[in-house]
């Protein structure tokens, strides 16, 4: 909190969205729930954004990897 502290800012949460050899995981709602009841609670406006084309592999950061690996 303290690296927004004094600033108006908004942050949204965009749960990651895994592909083949990420090497990572998408948290779990409710941990992203909690995360964002944090940021409110320190007077951080916080949206979760919803995630689109994931069953295409086509989510945000999908394509890009998609790239690279080609």
């Amino acid at each position: 909190m303290r690296l927004l502290h004094g600033l108006r800012a908004k942050v949204n949460l965009i749960p990651f969205n895994p592909f083949p050899g990420a090497g990572f995981a998408a948290s779990p709602r409710e941990r992203i729930v909690r995360f964002q009841a944090i940021l409110r609670d320190h007077g951080v406006h916080a949206t979760i954004r919803e995630s689109r084309g994931q069953d295409i592999q086509a989510a945000c950061g999908q394509l890009a990897a998609a790239r690279a690996a080609a």
